[in-house]
C-alpha cells in the first residue's frame, strides 16, 4: 500500500465542491498557474478532462504532463488523487 499526502487525504475525503486546481495532490502553485492559463482553474475543470480521457490514468498523466509540465510523480499522484475521489463520490 503507498503512502499518500495529508493534502491528497484531504481531497478524497469531502465533496469537491468549487476548490482550486492547487487542491489537488501533485499540483502546487506553479502548476496549478500553468493549469489556471489554460482554463482549468478549479478541481472540477480537471476532473472533467480525467473523466473525458475515461478515467484512464495513463492517457490522463501523460495529458497532464504535456499541459502544465507536470513530472511523472506530479502527474501520478494527481491522477490517483482524481480516481479515488471518483470511487468515492460518483
Amino acid at each position: 500500500m503507498s503512502t499518500t499526502s495529508q493534502k491528497h487525504r484531504d481531497f478524497v475525503g469531502e465533496p469537491m465542491g468549487d476548490k482550486s486546481v492547487t487542491s489537488l495532490s501533485g499540483i502546487g502553485e506553479i502548476l496549478g498557474k500553468k493549469l489556471e492559463q489554460q482554463g482549468f482553474d478549479k478541481a472540477y475543470v480537471v476532473l472533467g478532462q480525467f473523466l473525458l480521457l475515461k478515467k484512464d490514468s495513463e492517457m490522463f498523466s501523460e495529458w497532464l504532463k504535456d499541459a502544465s509540465g507536470a513530472n511523472s510523480r506530479q502527474a501520478g499522484s494527481c491522477s490517483q488523487c482524481l480516481r479515488e475521489w471518483c470511487d468515492s463520490f460518483l
